[in-house]
């Protein structure tokens, strides 16, 4: 949910797959990603069970970096968003270091009729020290040709991957679901069931697994630059 996001090479193709999208190969230069989007077919409510978003719940995570801890909270907010005419909920998303805050995010989903959670866009700011902040990455699905990405589906299975968001050249990010009932051990507690994904940006290197688990959503991620987030509370409202 917003938290941080890591990438492989944009030049391999990749065939994108996903709900209600036709089969379209990427490359650096040309995608042709225009999902359809039905406003009359979205709920007011995220509660796909592998990635429900309650208003008034907050997830503490611990991100562990070689030497460096940092605090990420994530609060499901009361707040909406339209965005191309669907009602998003609003996900506010800090990561902290020794009480600085180093990003602030609101992070935009909605959910359709089906079960699939859509990514509608995010409000990023990561605080670089001496008064620079870097908006890069936000985007809003329908400015200046982004569109909505899947989150999540009704029923994960492993397959092809597709995007997680879009806007060219800024936000490029591809998931794909690798293995289904997995167990994860994370300071909150040992959970069964849960989905591993792999996740991307194709305008990096590198890539992070994540695990999603029934009635908490991710609750563990790991990167090949050696970045783990772990859940360690959740406060229900």
């Amino acid at each position: 949910m917003g938290m941080s996001r890591f990438v492989v090479n944009s030049a391999v193709p990749v065939l994108v797959v996903a709900i209600g999208l036709s089969v379209s190969r990427l490359d650096a230069k040309k995608v042709n990603y225009h999902p359809k989007i039905d406003p009359a077919n979205f709920q007011s409510e995220v509660d796909n069970p592998y990635f429900p978003l309650v208003p008034g719940t907050t997830y503490k995570f611990i991100q562990k970096f070689g030497k460096e801890t940092s605090d990420n909270d994530v609060t499901v907010t009361h707040d909406t968003k339209t965005i191309i005419g669907i009602k998003c909920i609003v996900v506010h998303d800090t990561v902290t270091q020794k009480g600085v805050v180093k990003e602030d995010t609101f992070d935009w989903y909605a959910q359709d009729k089906d079960g699939t959670v859509w990514y509608m866009g995010e409000d990023t700011k990561e605080f670089l020290g001496a008064n620079r902040v870097s908006t890069e990455g936000s985007w809003e699905a329908g400015v200046d040709g982004a569109e909505p990405g899947i989150m999540m589906v009704k029923d994960p299975k492993p397959g092809g991957p597709f995007y997680q968001e879009y806007y060219a050249g800024h936000a490029e990010d591809m998931t794909q679901f690798v293995a289904l009932n997995q167990s994860v051990t994370v300071p909150y507690g040992t959970f069964a069931d849960c989905i591993k994904t792999k996740e991307w940006s194709m305008l990096e290197s590198g890539y992070e697994n994540k695990w999603y688990c029934k009635g908490l959503g991710v609750i563990r991620e790991e990167s090949t630059a050696k970045e783990v987030l772990t859940l360690v509370t959740v406060t229900k409202p």
